[in-house]
C-alpha cells in the first residue's frame, strides 16, 4: 500500500567518499529543507537550484557540515513529489550525522528500493524502467549497461505496449458482440481479431527469442577451462586476465583448486573458471580437486578444452574428450609456436577450434572473438533497433500470455465469445504484469526489496 508519508535515506554508498548525498522524498521535503539547510545567500531555497549553505541540527542549532541543497518541487522530480537533495561531505560518519538529523524531523528511514518504487506509483516510470534502474548499477559489462539503459529508456515498454493494442482491440471487438449478442460474428470482424492475435502472438514469440542473449547480456556468461596437466590452463588464464593470477609451474598437478576471475570480452561479462588438470593420480588432493573440475563442466556456458597441440593426443586427453560430451566446447590448441604432433580425433565435436600460444598471446584476440560469436548474434544493443528480454520474470510472464492466445485460438472454432474474452483477458493480464499495469502488491515488494536503501 502506497502511505504517502515523507521518507528519507542516503543514496550514496557507504563509506568513505568525496560526496555523500541525502535524500528527502514526499510533502514534507521542503520543512526539512528550511529546518535543517541554511543558505549562505538570502532567499531560501528555490526549486531545481543548488545552493551552498552549512547544515544544522535544529535542535541544539551546532553546524554539522558544509553543504550544497538542492530542491525539486513536485512533480518535476525523480519521485514526482517533492524532493530535497543534501550534498555534504562524503565521510561516513559525516553522512550519518547528517541523516540523524533529517530523521529527528519527524520523517522516517526509507525502504529498499522505495524512491524507485514511488516513481513508479506516479506514473513517472513503469516497472520494467524501475528493473533497469537496479541493472544499472549492477552493470558489469559495456553489453549490460547498454540493454539497461534502453530498458530505462523505455523502448522494451513501447514494444510491450504495441502487444497490448493488438489484444485489446481484438477483446474490444469480442466484448462488443458479448453485449449485443443478437448481432453474428461477421467475418470481417473475425477476421480483424484474428489478425490483431496473430500480431501479438508473433511480437510475443520475437521477445521470447531474445530472452537467451539478453540474459547472457545482462548475467554474463560462465567458462570453465580445462585440460590435462601442463597443457596451459593457467598460463591461458593469466593471459586472458593480463595479470598472474595463477601459479605456473613444470610440475604437473600446480592448481589443485578452482580459480574462478571475471574479465570483460567486447563488452561481454565472462567468469573464467581454472580448474585442476584432469588425468588420472593417486593424489587425494588433487582427486578432490579433478572431482571439482568435472563437476563443473555440465553448469558451464562454455567450456575452453585445451590440448597440447606439441604432443600426440593420449589417455588424458581422452579422459577430456570423454567428460565433454554434450557439452559446448572450444577446442583450444596451444603451445602452436613449437613443433606440432596433435591431432583431434576424427569423431571430435566443438563449436570451434582456436590456436593459441598462451606463453606469448598469440591467438588471444581470436579466442575472445570466438568465446562472444557463441552468445551474441542479434543488432548491437546500442543500436536503435535493440530490443531484448533480460529478466525471467518477462519472459515467465510473456509464455503465459503466449499460452493464453493459443488457448484462444482453440476456443475459436466453438465461437463461444464469453471464453474468447476470457483468453484475452489473461493474456492481457500476464502482458501488463511485466510492465507493471497489472503486477500485485506481493510482486512489487519482491522486486523493489532487491533494491538498495535510498534508490
Amino acid at each position: 500500500m502506497y502511505i504517502r508519508d515523507t521518507i528519507a535515506a542516503v543514496s550514496t554508498p557507504p563509506g568513505n567518499g568525496g560526496i555523500g548525498i541525502i535524500r528527502v522524498s514526499g510533502e514534507q521535503a521542503a520543512m526539512v529543507g528550511n529546518a535543517v539547510f541554511r543558505p549562505v545567500y538570502d532567499g531560501g531555497l528555490v526549486s531545481h537550484r543548488f545552493s551552498f549553505g552549512a547544515i544544522v541540527d535544529p535542535a541544539s542549532g551546532e553546524k554539522v557540515d558544509e553543504a550544497m541543497a538542492v530542491y525539486m518541487r513536485s512533480p518535476r522530480s525523480y519521485t514526482r513529489e517533492d524532493v530535497l537533495e543534501l550534498h555534504c561531505h562524503g565521510g561516513w560518519l559525516v553522512v550519518e550525522r547528517v541523516l540523524a538529523v533529517v530523521l529527528s524531523c519527524g520523517i522516517r528511514l526509507a525502504d529498499p528500493g522505495e524512491f524507485t518504487r514511488r516513481a513508479f506509483l506516479n506514473g513517472r516510470i513503469d516497472l520494467v524502467q524501475a528493473e533497469a534502474v537496479m541493472d544499472i548499477i549492477a552493470s558489469k559489462s559495456d553489453s549490460a549497461l547498454q540493454l539497461a539503459q534502453k530498458q530505462r529508456e523505455g523502448a522494451l515498454s513501447a514494444r510491450i505496449d504495441v502487444v497490448r493494442g493488438f489484444m485489446l482491440r481484438a477483446l474490444a471487438l469480442v466484448e462488443a458482440y458479448i453485449d449485443f449478442p443478437d448481432d453474428d460474428l461477421g467475418e470481417t470482424d473475425l477476421s480483424a481479431i484474428l489478425a490483431s492475435v496473430s500480431e501479438a502472438q508473433e511480437m510475443i514469440s520475437s521477445l521470447l527469442l531474445t530472452f537467451e542473449e539478453g540474459r547472457i547480456m545482462r548475467d554474463g556468461i560462465s567458462v570453465l577451462i580445462v585440460g590435462k596437466p601442463n597443457a596451459g590452463k593457467s598460463s591461458l588464464l593469466n593471459r586472458l586476465l593480463n595479470e598472474n593470477r595463477a601459479i605456473v609451474t613444470h610440475i604437473p598437478g600446480t592448481t589443485r583448486d578452482i580459480i574462478e576471475e571475471t574479465v570483460t570480452f567486447d563488452g561481454l561479462a565472462v567468469r573464467l573458471l581454472d580448474t585442476a588438470g584432469i588425468r588420472h593420480t593417486d593424489d587425494l588432493v588433487e582427486q578432490e580437486g579433478i572431482s571439482r573440475a568435472l563437476a563443473k563442466i555440465p553448469q558451464a556456458d562454455l567450456v575452453l578444452a585445451v590440448f597440447d597441440a606439441s604432443r600426440e593426443f593420449g589417455q588424458e586427453d581422452q579422459l577430456i574428450f570423454d567428460a565433454l560430451a554434450g557439452c559446448k566446447t572450444i577446442a583450444v590448441l596451444n603451445k602452436t609456436d613449437l613443433q606440432q604432433c596433435f591431432v583431434l580425433p576424427d569423431e571430435a565435436r566443438f563449436v570451434d577450434i582456436v590456436r593459441i600460444a598462451a606463453l606469448s598471446g598469440d591467438g588471444m584476440d581470436i579466442l575472445k572473438h570466438t568465446v562472444c560469436r557463441q552468445f551474441l548474434h542479434s543488432v548491437a544493443p546500442d543500436s536503435r533497433e535493440f530490443v531484448a528480454l533480460s529478466r525471467a520474470r518477462h519472459r515467465d510472464a510473456l509464455v503465459t500470455a503466449q499460452q493464453h492466445l493459443q488457448q484462444f485460438s482453440c476456443n475459436l472454432k466453438d465461437r463461444n465469445l464469453e471464453l474468447l474474452a476470457l483468453d484475452l483477458r489473461g493474456a492481457l493480464q500476464s502482458v501488463g504484469a511485466v510492465t507493471g499495469q497489472t503486477a500485485t502488491d506481493d510482486v512489487l515488494d519482491l522486486i523493489f526489496s532487491s533494491f538498495c536503501i535510498g534508490k
